[in-house]
């Protein structure tokens, strides 16, 4: 192989939005790829469940894939796998608590038949193709999330992840300092570095200050304590446990992917505990309030989550009484604020005092601050440098943060997703773009929803829809019945007869005018009586309801 071939980074996730990272690298006729992540849908996505990415490139290349490297075993990460590796068989690599998450989200999706999954340690060294791959500890929100350095003929990639630099971690796991400043030292040929928090200044707080804060909320707490965190943030459960053992409280679990996490990292060791201390949520109502303690889902105000239905007094086994805390120990997703608000509002009207403010200790986040940020950069000492992880503004900051530091201007990249970089030992381009976009999963169906099928939706949300019936005799093309009019989200018929029957003489004139010019083709005329009723419609209400001709022949 020429000392000179290129090696290609190409984003197809994560770039220009929170979620959904993947990070491909190819170099001659190898690809690999970091993380496979989904995203969860905004809010003009209706009905939709999740995105993932747009693997076309992938299976265009299928061939000279060599593997899947993952950093840590949240959902923006590892995501996507059960949709991907059902069209890509390929071996994946992550540490142990990654491929444990990872197990249970395959198994859930019925895709795990064939995948081979091979558990690696920080500082382990795998060979997939002609990447040696290193795996490098950093601390997150979730335990065991690791940083890879990718070793090229041409040179070093590091990829951290989401990472923070805690000095404190709660597993006393710290990241691996001499090992970014080692590849540093050596040179390193590209940095992809983790943007979502470019825009807090300082340094991000360490997962202790949280476990301190639960201390103080459980010695205050007269009533049950109620704690809604995200499911894989396994470090704040420990701690939550430990309180609650520590102020002799029974603890109850609610929410399936809590159940679920709480049950993997037990089993393998992230979460140490007495096994006595749980109870099952039954059990609960039999025990005095002031020794109960509850892991809950819902810390998103997501409308099926325990916590939410708590909160609107829709839970099977638990209701929200007065004197209970609730400790909210997360801070909205974008475009959560609102559900969040609106669950806080109803545990208040239930009588609950609710801790949920960001600055009363309660969440920190796993991404780091500016400063940690720099300090990433002047360990690894990077020729070029690429912002990953974040939305377009928090790219653009991390690149200029990026030149204040004194990487040059042109060795710094915002590549958006799809965007071929191009590298080589002494250069690095942009060079043309490939296949990259979302995916949207509905149900069942993978990518069978698209923009069509989204603004049918957005418009029957909005002004309903309207099925006008009319029977036609087949040999001579005389209307024998109808038209009739059905109306589902527009106006209730009964209230609006007159409109309705306005519409329905509407009909009748468009067809009359069909006969007239002999129009005897049935999208003619369906086109005909949809213009003429919306038209009319649209006069008298100002909206514009979805208008659906139905012709039967007899």
């Amino acid at each position: 192989m020429a000392r000179d071939t290129k090696l290609s980074i190409i984003p197809l996730g994560g770039l220009g939005e929170i979620g959904k990272n993947m990070m491909v690298l190819k170099y001659g006729e190898n690809i690999m790829v970091i993380d496979s992540g989904l995203m969860f849908p905004e809010e003009e996505m209706l009905g939709i469940d999740i995105v993932i990415p747009d693997i076309t490139y992938l299976l265009e290349n299928k061939e000279i894939v060599r593997g899947i490297v993952l950093t840590h075993g949240h959902e923006d990460h590892i995501g996507a796998l059960p949709y991907v590796l059902r069209q890509i068989n390929v071996p994946v690599y992550g540490t142990k608590l990654t491929l444990g998450l990872l197990q249970g989200k395959l198994k859930e999706n019925n895709a795990v038949g064939g995948v081979t999954l091979h558990t690696v340690k920080p500082r382990d060294v795998v060979d997939i193709g002609p990447f040696k791959v290193e795996f490098i500890r950093v601390t997150h929100s979730i335990p065991d999330a690791v940083a890879v350095a990718v070793h090229t003929p041409i040179g070093a990639v590091v990829h951290t992840g989401d990472f923070k630099f805690d000095q404190t971690p709660v597993d006393g796991q710290v990241t691996d300092f001499q090992k970014f400043a080692e590849l540093g030292q050596k040179g390193t040929l590209v940095l992809l570095s983790d943007s979502t928090n470019v825009e807090r200044p300082g340094v991000t707080l360490s997962e202790k200050v949280v476990g301190h804060t639960f201390d103080d909320a459980f010695r205050a707490a007269k009533g049950r304590i109620i704690i809604a965190t995200f499911a894989s943030n396994v470090h704040r459960l420990q701690q939550a446990i430990a309180n609650a053992y520590k102020y002799n409280r029974k603890v109850a679990i609610a929410g399936r992917s809590m159940v679920n996490v709480v049950g993997i990292a037990a089993e393998l060791g992230y979460i140490d505990f007495p096994k006595e201390i749980f109870v099952e949520l039954d059990e609960i109502n039999r025990l005095p309030a002031d020794q109960i303690a509850i892991l809950t889902t819902g810390s998103q105000g997501e409308p099926m989550s325990a916590l939410t239905r708590m909160a609107m007094n829709d839970h099977r086994q638990l209701e929200i009484l007065p004197g209970d805390t609730v400790i909210i120990s997360a801070t909205p997703i974008p475009g959560n604020e609102k559900l969040v608000a609106r669950t806080i509002d109803h545990l208040f009207k239930q009588g609950a005092d609710v801790i949920y403010e960001a600055f009363s200790g309660i969440h920190v986040s796993g991404h780091p601050s500016q400063e940690e940020l720099k300090m990433m950069l002047n360990l690894v000492k990077p020729k070029y440098f690429v912002p990953v992880h974040g939305e377009y503004r928090h790219l653009i900051k991390h690149a200029n943060l990026a030149v204040e530091i004194g990487v040059p201007r042109n060795s710094v990249f915002v590549l958006e997703n799809g965007q071929v970089l191009e590298c080589r030992k002494n250069s690095a381009r942009l060079n043309g773009r490939v296949t990259s976009g979302r995916v949207l999963v509905d149900g069942l169906g993978v990518g069978d929803v698209g923009n069509i099928v989204l603004r049918d939706r957005k418009q029957l949300s909005q002004d309903g829809i309207l099925i006008i019936v009319i029977t036609i005799n087949k040999e001579s093309g005389m209307v024998i019945s109808g038209p009739d009019i059905v109306s589902r989200g527009f106006v209730y018929v009964r209230e609006s007869e007159e409109l309705m029957e306005e519409a329905k003489e509407k009909v009748k004139v468009a067809l009359n005018k069909c006969e007239e010019k002999g129009l005897t083709e049935w999208a003619t005329i369906k086109s005909n009586v949809r213009e003429a009723v919306s038209k009319y419609l649209y006069e008298k209400t100002r909206r514009r309801p979805m208008i659906l001709p139905i012709i039967m022949e007899v």
